[in-house]
């Protein structure tokens, strides 16, 4: 704001400055027009009197000055050839000593003007040369103060002052209102970002006007609330991640101390067992993490090549039979006779298949059904996982493939593995799209381009 007002005060000296010397031009100019126009007439009568021989010239000369009618606003002089002035409208012509530059200025070839001080009051005088037509007198002369003209040039700079005044009083009115409208707001907003940057996102920002500061102050409000809902989420994931390193950390621990001791043949079996299927589930899940965290860098890669995805949909229903059926959850699995090939990492692919697969075993509940199958629809593979399991609600459905994010809590599992499943998917060109009803069961529909659309796009592209 200060500088602001200092631009425009200096922007209004400049054009007050400018105002001032224009009226001062233009009442100069006319006083100095009106004395020319009076000075011209009284030379033009001087001059009709060199014509007739009988007059007297000094004499005529004298009669003018005398009877001049407006001595009161002026004086007219006349000067002799020494240049004293012999005679003055007013009857006291000054002293001998008295300067005229004017006078001085016509001698020398000049305009024969001059606008200056005399005796402290500011004076404009005109001389005439009227040598031509009188041996007597050199030229006559007219002066008159500017008092009048400088008090109206006075009451003007008042005027401009004072709209001077008013304008920048008005602008540190409006310019303070305004920057308050502004600082107050950000100050605000700097107060809650500092309190996000802590990790306190229980602050909002009062919304106090509808401009574009009103929606900064929504969009920052926003964020707050998705950076809380995330840290709500990373929190519930890191206790559940937790939980889910620790049960079977401790299985893996149990089982081998009690194999340190003489045991028979038959416990060793199973605490091995119980080892590997719990070392395997923890090499899943920290996969799972580092394929996440590779995602999140931009470092995740996909090693493309033509494959058969009925293979690993085969491999990967074959993985969980055995789960399923120990779980007393029936498996169905219609396979195709063929389905064409697909352009894909066929290790991201089967990973995709399991994570959805073990998720459908994962909420299914004893007795319940899981449906597996693929088909060929409208140039693109579909592959469905259906269970009549626990469901999802309705509010929770649109976020299921954001990270850290569990619709149950009692249900095992990170929160992570939808979430790598898609970004799997979308990077292959497809879509995975989840439907749900919340006591009914959930169907996953994976749709893939086949290896001859995924070629006749590549070649389109290179032929544009």
């Amino acid at each position: 704001m200060i500088n602001n007002l200092g631009l425009i005060v200096l922007l209004l000296l400049v054009i007050s400055f400018s105002i001032i010397y224009a009226l001062q031009n233009y009442h100069y100019n006319s006083a100095k027009q009106y004395l020319q126009v009076r000075i011209n007439s009284v030379s033009s009568v001087l001059t009709r009197y060199t014509q007739d021989s009988d007059v007297n010239f000094s004499a005529e000369l004298r009669s003018t000055l005398e009877n001049f009618s407006d001595k009161d606003k002026m004086e007219l002089m006349a000067i002799d050839s020494k240049g004293r002035v012999l005679l003055a409208s007013s009857g006291f012509p000054p002293s001998d000593n008295s300067e005229m530059p004017d006078y001085q200025s016509l001698m020398d070839g000049g305009e024969g003007y001059w606008v200056g001080r005399m005796n402290g009051e500011k004076m404009m005088a005109i001389s005439v040369d009227i040598s031509g037509i009188s041996t007597e007198y050199n030229a006559i002369r007219v002066i008159t103060s500017l008092r009048n003209i400088d008090n109206t040039l006075t009451g003007y700079m008042t005027l401009v002052a004072v709209c001077c005044i008013i304008i920048i009083l008005l602008m540190l009115i409006t310019g303070r209102y305004f920057v308050n409208s502004i600082v107050k707001p950000i100050t605000a907003i700097n107060e809650s970002t500092k309190k996000f940057a802590k990790g306190d996102f229980k602050e909002r920002i009062e919304k106090t006007t509808d401009d574009e500061i009103g929606d900064l102050c929504d969009s920052i409000n926003n964020m707050a609330e998705a950076l809380s809902s995330t840290e709500a989420m990373k929190n519930e994931f890191i206790s559940s991640v937790s939980h889910e390193l620790r049960t079977p950390l401790t299985a893996i621990k149990g089982w081998a101390e009690t194999l340190l001791y003489d045991v028979d043949k038959e416990t060793v079996h199973k605490g091995v067992g119980v080892i590997k299927n719990e070392t395997d589930r923890l090499s899943e899940m920290v996969e799972e993490l580092l394929d996440f965290s590779r995602m999140q860098s931009g470092k995740f890669s996909l090693h493309m090549e033509k494959m058969d995805l009925l293979a690993e949909l085969g491999d990967a229903v074959l993985i969980y039979a055995e789960k399923a059926r120990r779980e007393q959850i029936r498996m169905i699995y219609r396979e195709p006779q063929t389905l064409p090939f697909v352009i894909g990492d066929k290790n991201r692919i089967k990973q995709v298949f399991i994570n959805i697969i073990d998720n459908a075993i994962k909420y299914s509940n004893k007795g319940g059904t899981i449906t597996i199958s693929a088909d060929y629809v409208g140039n693109k593979i579909q592959v469905m996982v259906t269970d009549n399991g626990i469901g999802i609600s309705k509010q929770d459905l649109p976020r299921v493939k954001t990270k850290f994010f569990k619709a149950n809590q009692t249900r095992r599992g990170s929160g992570i593995g939808l979430a790598v499943a898609d970004e799997i998917i979308t990077m292959h060109g497809g879509t995975l799209q989840i439907s749900s009803e919340l006591g009914f069961g959930t169907s996953v529909v994976i749709t893939l381009p086949t290896a001859m659309t995924t070629e006749q796009t590549a070649v389109t592209v290179e032929g544009d």
